[in-house]
């Protein structure tokens, strides 16, 4: 009926005609009083008086009522409050009225009775409706779908957190999925609290560049001095930083924060107030006449008390993770906006993976900060009061119990200490397995082709065992503490009561005295547990502050390194005034003495040696380095294409389209002359074929174009293309010079600067700049430069002599071959599959079959990468047997054995405390003191040694398991054959590697130990209320079934929401890690603002799962201590009534244990839903344990001749191969013999199957049909890494990892450092490397981002010059190499193979014009094989391809 009324008619409405009858009554009162009984009043004013106050503070209420209305609050704490006092204190006048009507009967004064009872019921109707909000506004309809129920929320339903009910019931009927989630609230969102923290932030950075500006003016000369001064002003700035970043956050999330510290205030006070109600109980069962009704009163009032202090803990609690959310919020809104502006110096001191490790643990930690910091003060407070009280009990032996204190606090102190020391140890570590994982990951191909996983396997295991080591001291630490903790109530006790009884023999141990004092204890372990976590929370907050705060101070590109005039009609568009650049403010110049004009509309080409600094004038003109001196200028807007494709991990057309608006005639005009229509034909979706993480499942050529199409889509005024050419075949690359960089192509009338290695395109340039070490040696057009006879035209001719017999089309220059080589890239991916070497004809009319061929929605078709999918329901048992197996059950038998025994030993000493209080008094004083403080003793200290030790053996266990899972996750991965990584980001990887082992190693366990310890402490406390009053199980069952209720329900929606939490988290580390790689592309095209939105998004959808994951744990938490205080009042209003036949001792023991177990239950609750999350991760980790593994990489007792293979020839018989099941054969039936040193080249057009065969080789696809065999062995019959070592590729992608370059060369350490010299001399790298400073130990950074393409492909050719294998494959790994450096590896490779098997991948024919034979490869079968000159002379597909490249 109400929500009938509730729906028709506005609760408003009713509140406010109650409040008139309510106010009406006082009136229609005082006139019948004036005139009924006109005689009294002379001697009562106050009969008279009453019920006009009354009226008049109803009135009140209802101008308060309507002013709320008017502000738009729809439940008012006042309102709510006043209606609870106002029949609270309606209760004394009912009950005098009941006991009056039942003494003189209702007929004496029927209409004052009646009136009364009205007004009491009505009062109580008020109260009601106060409970529920009024219903919004009319007109003001609400936008959001599905907005989050807190704002409109009743007082009531916002202090029980019941508005979150409804999304725990959701939860346990259906699985909750991200669609059930609330919209995040306006304050909680990205843009509004970055926006606001974005000014004061920037203002405070330049503050500090103040401050900083005014240190190094006022430095010290003398070079020792400055460089301690420096070193001085480096750590200020680090720690002042971080000081910064707190000031800032203070000022915005400070005042709300605050709301929270009254509440935690309000609390203390309450929970102070318990025992001293206890005390008056205990007093009250002593003496024998004192009246029921107090007994009764002083129970409720218990009762009261404990659920108000539970509602302020947990408004605090909300409080503070709403405001720990918005911080890391803030935070990363912060880190990910530096990341677009930090410059190339400061981005190289920190990795992609520290990076990511600044959004995800520092954050952590600071949100850990805000939970914990006001603990930091207000502990010793409590701590202080405590002691107050306890003197007031116990006199000066309080005393005791503080020197007790003193002695735990340093203690724990200096352990919190040393555990900060080794968990910087141990992130160290973390950090570096992380970083390596990540190289790993990236480099897989590389690994897998090298056959080098073992080396890097040993290298992580390396890592982790230090890892594992300082985690396992720091855990035996933590153990010491935990123990010296959960003994210290008793510590204390001991202590106190010992010194007591000892100081005189009158001081007696009564109920009272021994059951308040025990209560204050264990309020006291709260603050005392709680100060050195709270400090070693502010200790890694201050440390996380200060990194957060160094990396968001770093350096910023300087936006005067370019200036940007708008476009002017005429003139120069790009200037370059005697620039001098370096890519670091202390480094070397990397361009010096630059003076560049570009006119508008001309195409300039820069050319030069590798390394030679083309790559860092473009840079330069991006305003990307360091400008030491001179001018730069660029007019009008700018599109740039980086030497190495940054794609993102999105579809073909968001790439190109590149958050534009797409218009259809551009857009596929574009694609047209970018010549992708072919590539869009052969993959699966067209160009709604989502791409891989880094463009996966693309080939080289085709990153590439996609890269230039991004470029050329934007119509930007200026074009600066590093080298979009060297991936694509001649006459891919031709098209595309044609088409759009040339005088006729798309561009022809805007501004293009070219860097390029490719001859043939140098004469239709109108300016040409030669690059020599950082400086313009030569500049003027194609003639110009010819006709000065210099460096350059030297070059051009021996070239054109030796590269060509023929110098007759312009095309016989053409530097790139034919075929745009398919994906030797970073990956063969699976869409490859059917983009891959299968032909375009069968493609049309086949659909990718997935794995179990069912039926497929076509959406998916593009679909390439898994997303981190939640699973959904509840953990299954088999992860917790998993986990435990890998533990062992002879370990964990002993541990519940000591658990139990523990529990036993503290229910012995709190039973001996109860029998010792009932003792009688002899003569004012207790006999056998002596030896009950002993028992006691005694008894409390093997309780300690049995905490110590079950806490030690779970760390212990906890280690074992982890290091057993994390072994079998990087075993899996990286057994995983290369369509695994195709499929799984990288990011996801990370993530199982960084977080969920992080979660194994120390949350499961310390999950585990809480739960176990507040299991057997429950199970003790039920047995003494048990004890003590029998009739309690009446009552303590149901409530079990209530908690076993409301638990079940929490974890289900719990676990729910931490997965959708942790899977919409990876995608920010995705977007991250793409942004920091891509952060120049992004900042040429301006697109800052666009992908600063995305992380937004990205952020927030995070935090719509965290928001309800925490208010789900206060949900609980509210309702369960309910529960707990049921047992509270129980406990004391069955005492009271059993007063007669109970002892106080027995009373202030059970009651004492019940207050408890409000903590006990959400305790339990709280680990129990922590080891529950945690042990997802064991889930998460386990997944690849069941993906598809590749062969195995030895074969035990294999009889493989050690010099295998001895002569180097390779037979293929009836060979097919496919990329996935139900996908057509990409090589089809191939037989082919190729004898020892034979010289072999394969070409083919796009997808005809070259690579394939590479592949099929080295096993990285199995084959689907037929054999190879190498010198007549089977290599099906042996292990991969037999296989893959003794055999050599060198990749089209040059990959190396951070390490040495001797590491890079030789990981196993094989060889000695002679060899590794020849092999660098043979590879042109020995100058190179001799003028490093380190030499071999030269340190290269991730990725080898600190060599040149060109060096790093040279660092490639070395590796296959050191292992000088009997089998060479050669794919076209010469795209990025100047002609010079391709001249040196084609004549090194000459020379050094003579004696081996040489196949080369064929991407430009004239390097193959020499070989002795040429297989031509054509939709996955050999159309023609022979040597080049009798092909030349059949004038089969060979010789059409020759005629195009200029060559026949």
């Amino acid at each position: 009926i109400y929500l009938w009324l509730l729906k028709t008619l506005n609760s408003s409405f009713f509140v406010t005609v109650l409040g008139f009858l309510l106010a009406s009554f006082g009136f229609v009162e005082f006139f019948y009083i004036l005139l009924e009984r006109s005689q009294e009043i002379e001697q009562h004013m106050v009969f008279l008086l009453s019920p006009i106050i009354r009226s008049m503070t109803v009135i009140l209420a209802l101008c308060i009522i309507q002013l709320e209305r008017i502000r738009g609050c729809r439940s008012s704490i006042f309102l709510f409050l006043f209606w609870v006092l106002a029949v609270i204190c309606s209760l004394v006048p009912l009950r005098a009225k009941i006991q009056l009507a039942m003494d003189e009967g209702i007929a004496s004064d029927i209409v004052r009775y009646l009136a009364f009872f009205s007004y009491f019921s009505i009062q109580l109707a008020q109260l009601f409706l106060c409970c529920f909000a009024d219903q919004p506004p009319e007109g003001k309809t609400i936008s959001e779908k599905n907005p989050c129920p807190v704002k409109d929320a009743s007082f009531l339903s916002k202090i029980l957190f019941w508005w979150f009910t409804g999304l725990v019931v959701k939860g346990y009927r259906t699985p909750l999925e991200a669609e059930d989630l609330w919209t995040l609230r306006e304050e909680d969102t990205s843009q509004k609290i970055i926006s606001e923290l974005q000014e004061e932030w920037t203002a405070e950075c330049a503050r500090i560049q103040k401050q900083e500006k005014a240190l190094a003016s006022g430095v010290a000369l003398g070079s020792r001095l400055q460089d301690q001064a420096q070193l001085l002003r480096k750590l200020q700035k680090e720690q002042s930083s971080g000081f910064f970043l707190l000031r800032t956050l203070a000022r915005n999330f400070g005042p709300y924060f605050l709301t929270g510290t009254l509440c935690i205030i309000f609390h203390d006070a309450f929970m102070f107030a318990i025992p001293q109600v206890l005390s008056l109980l205990l007093s009250f069962m002593r003496d024998e006449d004192a009246p029921l009704w107090k007994g009764y009163f002083y129970a409720t009032l218990m009762f009261l008390l404990s659920c108000l202090q539970s509602l302020f803990n947990h408004q605090y609690m909300y409080t503070c993770f709403t405001v720990g959310m918005r911080v890391k919020t803030a935070v990363m809104g912060l880190v990910y906006r530096k990341s677009l502006v930090i410059n190339s110096a400061a981005r190289r001191t920190c990795t992609v993976g520290e990076i990511v490790n600044l959004v995800s643990a520092d954050t952590q930690k600071l949100m850990d900060f805000v939970v914990y910091f006001n603990a930091v003060w207000l502990a010793p407070i409590e701590i202080a009061l405590c002691l107050f009280f306890l003197w007031q009990h116990l006199g000066p032996s309080a005393l005791a119990g503080i020197a007790t204190v003193i002695l735990i606090f340093p203690l724990n102190g200096f352990i919190a200490k040393k555990r900060s020391k080794l968990q910087e140890i141990q992130m160290k570590f973390m950090d570096g397995r992380i970083k390596l994982m990540n190289e790993i990951l990236n480099g897989i191909k590389i690994l897998k082709f090298y056959a080098w996983e073992k080396a890097f396997l040993e290298q992580v295991l390396g890592y982790r065992e230090k890892e594992l080591k300082a985690l396992k001291k720091s855990q035996i630490l933590y153990s010491i503490s935990i123990a010296s903790f959960n003994s210290s109530s008793f510590l204390i006790a001991f202590a106190m009561f010992g010194v007591y009884v000892m100081l005189d023999d009158r001081n007696v141990l009564d109920a009272q005295k021994v059951f308040v004092s025990m209560a204050l204890i264990n309020i006291l372990k709260t603050p005392l547990s709680q100060l050195p976590f709270a400090i070693s929370t502010t200790m890694q907050a201050l440390v996380s502050l200060r990194r957060l705060g160094k990396y968001l101070c770093s350096e910023e590109l300087k936006v005067d390194n370019i200036s940007k005039p708008p476009l002017s009609s005429d003139g120069d568009d790009v200037i370059i005034d005697n620039g001098t650049f370096s890519w670091s403010a202390e480094g070397p110049p990397c361009l010096k003495r630059m003076s560049v004009c570009v006119p508008r509309g001309s195409l300039v080409a820069v050319v030069g040696h590798v390394g030679s600094g083309k790559s860092s004038l473009l840079s330069a003109m991006l305003g990307e380095t360091e400008k030491r001196s001179g001018q730069v200028t660029v007019k009008g807007s700018v599109a740039y294409v980086p030497q190495q494709a940054w794609i993102q991990n999105a579809t073909v057309q968001d790439n190109i389209v590149f958050g534009r608006e797409k218009l259809k005639t551009w857009y596929h005009r574009v694609l047209e002359a970018c010549a992708l229509l072919p590539d869009l034909d052969i993959l699966p979706a067209g160009d709604a074929t989502e791409i891989g993480e880094k463009g996966l499942n693309l080939s080289g050529g085709q990153k590439q174009r996609v890269s230039l199409a991004r470029a050329v889509y934007r119509k930007a005024d200026v074009y600066l293309l590093d080298d979009p050419l060297s991936a694509v075949d001649a006459h891919v690359g031709q098209h595309i010079f044609d088409k759009v960089i040339g005088p006729k192509g798309v561009l022809g009338d805007k501004t293009r600067i070219l860097v390029t290695h490719g001859m043939s395109f140098l004469p239709q340039a109108d300016l040409i700049l030669v690059l020599v070490d950082g400086e313009i040696t030569e500049s003027g057009s194609y003639q110009e430069l010819l006709g000065r006879h210099g460096a350059f035209a030297e070059f051009i001719h021996t070239f054109a002599n030796t590269e060509r017999k023929e110098t007759g089309s312009r095309r016989s220059n053409a530097r790139l071959s034919m075929v745009d080589f398919m994906p030797f890239s970073r990956d063969l991916s699976q869409e490859q599959l059917i983009g891959g070497d299968t032909t375009n004809t069968n493609l049309q009319n086949m659909e990718p079959v997935s794995e179990t061929d069912q039926e497929q929605v076509p959406e998916d078709l593009g679909k390439l990468t898994e997303v981190d999918k939640a699973r959904t329901g509840r953990v299954r048992l088999e992860m917790y047997k998993k986990y435990f197996k890998t533990i062992g059950l002879a370990i964990i038998i002993p541990i519940v054995f000591l658990y139990a025994f523990q529990q036993g030993a503290s229910l012995a000493y709190n039973y001996w405390l109860s029998m010792w209080a009932d003792d009688p008094i002899v003569n004012g004083t207790q006999i056998d003191t002596d030896l009950k403080l002993t028992v006691f003793g005694a008894l409390g200290f093997v309780q300690g040694v049995a905490i110590f030790g079950t806490t030690v053996a779970i760390s212990i266990c906890g280690i074992i398991a982890s290091r057993h899972l994390h072994m079998d996750l990087l075993i899996n991965v990286l057994r995983s054959p290369m369509s695994f990584f195709e499929r799984t980001p990288s990011g996801n990887l990370l993530n199982r590697f960084a977080k969920e082992i992080d979660a194994i190693d120390c949350m499961v366990p310390d999950g585990l130990k809480m739960m176990l310890s507040y299991v057997f402490k429950l199970m003790e406390v039920c047995i003494i209320v048990l004890m003590a009053t029998p009739f309690a199980a009446v009552i303590i069952l149901p409530l079990a079934f209530l908690y076993a209720f409301v638990q079940s329900f929490y974890v289900a929606t719990s676990c729910q929401l931490r997965r959708l939490e942790a899977v919409s988290r990876s995608p920010i580390y995705t977007h991250f890690n793409e942004t920091v790689q891509g952060a120049s592309v992004i900042r040429a095209f301006g697109d800052q603002s666009r992908f600063i939105l995305q992380a937004n998004k990205r952020v927030d959808f995070n935090q719509t799962s965290y928001f309800p994951r925490f208010v789900a744990t206060r949900w609980l938490a509210v309702n369960l201590e309910f529960v707990g205080n049921g047992v509270v009042l129980a406990a004391a209003i069955l005492s009271v009534m059993g007063r007669s036949t109970l002892s106080p001792g027995i009373v202030g023991l059970a009651v004492s244990h019940s207050l408890q177990v409000t903590g006990i239950l959400s305790w339990i609750v709280r680990s129990w839903t922590d080891v529950e999350n945690n042990i997802v991760s064991v889930e998460r980790v386990n997944e690849y344990a069941e993906t598809v593994k590749e062969a195995s990489w030895t074969i035990d007792g294999s009889s493989l001749p050690s010099a295998w293979p001895h002569k180097g020839a390779i037979e293929f018989q009836d060979y097919g191969l496919q990329y996935r099941k139900g996908l057509e054969l990409a090589l089809k039936g191939i037989s082919l013999q190729i004898h020892e040193r034979e010289k072999v080249g394969i070409v083919g057009r796009t997808g005809a199957g070259k690579s394939s065969l590479a592949l099929g080789i080295f096993r990285i696809l199995e084959a689907a049909k037929g054999n190879i065999f190498i010198d007549g062995i089977n290599i099906a019959d042996i292990g991969l890494h037999d296989l893959r070592s003794r055999i050599t590729i060198i990749p089209q992608d040059p990959v190396l990892f951070s390490g040495s370059l001797r590491m890079n060369l030789d990981p196993f350490d094989t060889y000695t450092d002679e060899e590794v010299w020849s092999s660098l001399e043979l590879a042109h790298l020995k100058n190179f490397v001799s003028n490093l400073p380190d030499k071999l130990n030269h340190e290269c950074s991730e990725g080898g981002e600190n060599l040149s393409l060109g060096q790093r492909q040279l660092v490639c050719l070395a590796r296959a010059l050191l292992r000088k294998t009997k089998i060479l494959v050669l794919d076209e790994a010469t795209a990025a190499v100047d002609l010079e450096t391709d001249t040196l590896i084609q004549s090194t490779i000459r020379t050094q193979f003579e004696d081996c098997t040489v196949l080369t991948i064929a991407h430009r024919l004239n390097t193959i014009m020499d070989y002795t034979r040429v297989i031509v490869m054509d939709k996955g079968h050999i159309s023609e094989t022979d040597s080049p000159s009798n092909l030349l002379s059949q004038r089969g597909q060979f010789y059409r391809m020759c005629r195009e490249a200029g060559l026949a």
